[in-house]
This record gives C-alpha cells, sequence and structure tokens, in this order.
C-alpha cells in the first residue's frame, strides 16, 4: 500500500495508468468515495461537520479501512484541496491571465483563487482550517499546497501557463508574501470580518505596496 502522506490525486491517475497498479480499482474507489463523502458533510456542515464516523458510513467503508489511507479528516479535506488546486492549474494552463502588467495579472490570477475557495463556504472554511492545524501528519500536505500556489502565482506574474520545470528565481519571495496576505485575508473572511471581494483587494494592495509594475506606475 502507498505511504498515506505520499498520496496524492496524481497518484490516483498514474495508478489507473500503470500496468499493475500500485492500488486495486477498489481501493480507488473507496478513496474516491472517502473524499467526496467528507467533501460533502463539509459542505453541509463545516469542519464540525466532519466527523470520520459519518465519513466512513457516508462512504460505505469501515472506520479501520479508512484509516489505511488517511490520517485524520484534516488529512481527507487537505487532499480534496489539492484537487481543487488542480482544477485551478488546469484552467491557468488553459487560460492564463491576461492583465497587462504583472500587477492586474497577479490580482486577476488571486481574484480567481479567491472565487474557486470560497463559492462553496463552509467547504472553505473547513479546508483553511485544515491547512492551519498544524500537525506532523498534514506538513507534507501543506507544504505542496504552498509550493503549488507560489508556482501559480510566479506563472501569473509572467502571464504564462504554469510549469514546473521553470525555475522560480527571486519572484518566490514575491509569491511567498503575496500568498501569506491571501491567507490571512481568507482567514478574515472566514471569521466574518469581511466578503470574499476584500480578499483580492487586499492581496492586490500588498502587491501594489512591493512595487510590482503597474501601467499607472
Amino acid at each position: 500500500m502507498l505511504a498515506r502522506a505520499r498520496f496524492e490525486p496524481t497518484d490516483l491517475r498514474a495508478a489507473r495508468r500503470a500496468p499493475v497498479a500500485r492500488l486495486a480499482a477498489s481501493q480507488l474507489s473507496r478513496v474516491r468515495r472517502i473524499v467526496d463523502a467528507a467533501v460533502r458533510l463539509a459542505d453541509e456542515g463545516g469542519f464540525e461537520g466532519v466527523r470520520l464516523r459519518d465519513v466512513a458510513d457516508a462512504s460505505e467503508v469501515a472506520l479501520g479501512t479508512l484509516y489505511k489511507y488517511f490520517h485524520s479528516k484534516e488529512d481527507i479535506l487537505l487532499f480534496a484541496l489539492t484537487e481543487e488546486v488542480e482544477r485551478l492549474e488546469a484552467a491557468m494552463t488553459e487560460s492564463p491571465p491576461t492583465g497587462g502588467t504583472p500587477l492586474a495579472r497577479v490580482t486577476q490570477f488571486f481574484e480567481r483563487a479567491t472565487r474557486s475557495l470560497t463559492r462553496r463556504p463552509q467547504f472553505a472554511r473547513a479546508v483553511l482550517r485544515s491547512l492551519a492545524c498544524g500537525t506532523s501528519e498534514t506538513l507534507v500536505r501543506v507544504s505542496r499546497f504552498h509550493c503549488r500556489m507560489t508556482r501559480l502565482i510566479v506563472a501569473s506574474l509572467h502571464g504564462a501557463p504554469p510549469d514546473s520545470r521553470t525555475p522560480l528565481g527571486p519572484e518566490r519571495d514575491v509569491a511567498f508574501i503575496l500568498q501569506n496576505v491571501w491567507f490571512a485575508s481568507l482567514i478574515g473572511w472566514a471569521g466574518g470580518l469581511h466578503q470574499a471581494r476584500v480578499v483580492s483587494q487586499r492581496v492586490r494592495t500588498a502587491a501594489a505596496l512591493m512595487r510590482i509594475p503597474d501601467e499607472e506606475d
């Protein structure tokens, strides 16, 4: 069986294509049902609504079987978040930000990313809490999420599709700071401090203060 920390959506696709799959089709089906059930429960009741016994019941697997694939409900929710990021990557590849300046493009990217996440408020609050949980069991997933977001931000600055082969260069630090502003603003949204549209506005303000080029400069 695959180590749980390495079990990502890309592993699911690779397993389907491989002549000798690491996971049997029945195992892939169980994982899919577990993730889908957790997402439904999060959509209905947020983080507190995702109880592992309920996830196991809804996905028709034994609780012990669930633990073979995931450490915790945070682990499942971060798996689902990884799939959201994959969809965002696909959208960026098909249609990169089209703004005429780096500031316009990175603002457009964060508007897109914010809409993608907050369109399902309860799920968004659940995954934000999972990202902030800070346990050793979820460290790998959290780190991969931030790395992928960093690459997407750098790609948006250039107005190019994301490419894992392209070196990030000094813009990695810019992306790191903007991502932190985005995350902090999302936490404020999740707590009811402001509307979702404010999130990308605050990232744009941070980007402008960092003197990311804009046609008005």
